[in-house]
């Protein structure tokens, strides 16, 4: 079994689930997970966990995101996306009306934190039902806006009513209603024509393969060149080896461990980096897992074990 993050290529067409399929046939093992949906017309970055990777699933969902977006002016959708029924156009004279230093000052006045309600055609759930299967109910429910973050935000080109914008964000930001928002700030309307994830934290598009490379390079017995390690997820965190018996006897059956066995050397590495976890590995090299330190109790305690188990 393979164990790691790859960084896959989502096409338009395919769910995130089709890759995760996809991946599951290629590979021959069961043990593989997405870090958060891409919608089927979007496409680009999808980290895809695999093994004991896959613990990582919910830790890479928090992590920044960077988009391409297209975002039409003069229409508004029900699904807040060119793929969904035409609600309402903007007349020609309202649409000529907008000026490009319009588009560029709205767009801008996005960035910093702001309230996004979430649009109805989601996986977000209400009285543990989907959003999406109350929407194509012809239902609509209240829904509480949510706090996100846009870090930045640059307008690419406006070539009306077609707005072309890198929007860097906090988990939980939908894009195509950042387009919609924007649109109804400037009193047009607006959706989203075209997506594309350029970054998920470390992953790269550039770096990325799609399916058929991946399969490719199964083929070719390669594919785990391209795996990143899951310690290496956690390379801005220091290390520590174990280098007793006692201390691994507690590492392998996932219990803390007292601050006397790290070295002050690395303790005040942890200090420097403003951090209190400790990416920990026993005296065979393994590695074990990431530790968090307990000022109150001076211990090392698990926060996330990837040792053991398929």
């Amino acid at each position: 079994m393979i164990h790691g993050i790859i960084n896959i290529y989502k096409e338009p067409g395919y769910t995130s689930h089709d890759v995760v399929a996809k991946l599951r046939g290629i590979l021959k093992q069961k043990k593989i997970g997405h870090t958060g949906t891409l919608d089927p017309a979007a496409e680009g970055v999808l980290p895809v966990c695999l093994g004991k990777g896959t613990k990582l699933c919910d830790m890479l969902t928090d992590k920044r995101k960077t988009y391409r977006a297209v975002l039409l002016l003069g229409v508004k959708t029900d699904t807040q996306d060119t793929t969904g029924t035409v609600l309402w156009e903007s007349s020609k004279e309202s649409l000529e009306a907008v000026t490009k230093k319009d588009v560029l000052e709205t767009a801008e006045s996005f960035i910093g934190p702001y309230e996004q309600i979430p649009p109805m055609y989601s996986a977000l759930k209400v009285n543990g039902k989907k959003l999406y299967e109350l929407a194509r109910e012809g239902k609509e429910v209240e829904r509480k806006a949510r706090p996100v973050e846009i870090y930045d935000l640059k307008v690419e080109s406006i070539e009306l009513p077609r707005v072309t914008m890198t929007v860097d964000c906090s988990k939980g930001t939908y894009i195509r209603t950042l387009c919609h928002d924007i649109g109804e700030k400037l009193g047009c309307g607006g959706c989203m024509e075209k997506l594309i994830r350029t970054r998920v934290d470390r992953f790269r598009a550039s770096e990325s393969l799609t399916l058929s490379d991946a399969e490719r390079l199964a083929a070719e017995g390669k594919l785990e060149d391209y795996v990143v390690p899951v310690d290496e997820m956690f390379a801005s965190c220091p290390a520590f080896y174990s280098d007793s018996e006692e201390l691994d006897k507690l590492l392998q059956n996932g219990n803390p461990f007292g601050g006397r066995f790290v070295p002050a050397k690395v303790s005040a590495e942890v200090s420097e980096k403003g951090t209190s976890w400790l990416r920990v590995y026993d005296s065979c090299r393994r590695f074990i897992g990431i530790y968090e330190y307990q000022s109150s109790k001076k211990q090392w305690k698990p926060k996330k074990i990837f040792l053991g188990g398929d």
